[in-house]
């Protein structure tokens, strides 16, 4: 009876769990589903991070090459994020050029890393007006359930961690660079940002992390990303029904409580990955 409501009624049906304050799948309104990550996974690219949050799969893998810098920007490198949501991992994705949703998450996490200040461009720099690093991060998605924003954060933030660049010197003579692939650096990361993504249901009722069919019921959609000092640094919302000033200042501070869960869970996983080493 209850799969029977569930597809021909599914409003009705999340709403009958939404008033006993529950979700379907046993959540409370304000919990997130189990968030796992694997760092390093991928050992062709520079840094890579592998993220669950449920059953949403996020890759994340880092390719750095040296490139020229812009004549806008003679002293900086850059960073150019790509989000890319193939038909594998959902029937609702086609095969061809990114679609709308994959377009807009590609614009949302470069927004997030400028905004953030994550790195300093003028780290990349390796010769001003003449040489800098630029790091290619594809983020994939592998299976789509829901909230791909935060699952996103998370894996680019942790590849970034993760992430080793060679030592390059500018040859005096032939002016060509040369790359040291044994002396390896970190990059330093200046802040570590992470987001937390909500719906809302009839208007009124917040939930948070949803599941692709909770995004799909809602009325509105909004993500909200923090870094450790508690500063606010993108609040992200595509159209949908206005929010009081009262049930936004709650998902900042529920995305505060989140950035340090994300911030920890980072840490012990790097630290994890450095014994096993």
């Amino acid at each position: 009876m209850a799969t029977g409501f569930k597809i021909a009624e599914p409003l009705e049906y999340h709403r009958s769990f939404l008033k006993e304050n529950c979700r379907p799948d046993g959540r409370e309104l304000s919990e997130f589903r189990t968030t796992t990550l694997n760092i390093g996974s991928i050992s062709t690219a520079d840094g890579s991070a592998l993220v669950k949050m449920g059953n949403t799969t996020i890759i994340c893998g880092i390719k750095a090459e040296l490139a020229n810098p812009t004549a806008e920007a003679p002293g900086k490198g850059y960073i150019v994020p790509n989000v890319d949501l193939p038909p594998l991992c959902s029937s609702r994705f086609r095969p061809g050029p990114p679609g709308e949703q994959a377009q807009a998450a590609s614009q949302f996490i470069a927004d997030v890393i400028e905004s953030s200040e994550v790195i300093k461009a003028e780290d990349l720099c390796v010769d001003r007006g003449k040489l800098c690093w630029v790091l290619y991060c594809d983020i994939i998605c592998l299976d789509y359930d829901g909230n791909i924003l935060d699952a996103c954060i998370i894996a680019l933030l942790a590849a970034l961690k993760n992430t080793q660049l060679p030592e390059v010197t500018v040859n005096k003579e032939t002016c060509s660079p040369e790359v040291n692939l044994e002396k390896r650096q970190r990059l330093h990361i200046l802040k570590h940002p992470a987001s937390a993504s909500f719906c809302v249901f009839d208007d009124s009722i917040l939930i948070v992390d949803p599941t692709a069919e909770e995004e799909s019921l809602s009325t509105a959609h909004l993500t909200v990303v923090t870094d450790e000092e508690g500063r606010l640094c993108s609040v992200h919302k595509p159209g949908g029904t206005s929010l009081s000033g009262d049930k936004l200042q709650e998902c900042i501070n529920r995305a505060t409580a989140r950035q340090r869960e994300i911030h920890k869970l980072i840490h012990m996983v790097l630290d994890s990955v450095k014994t096993t080493k």
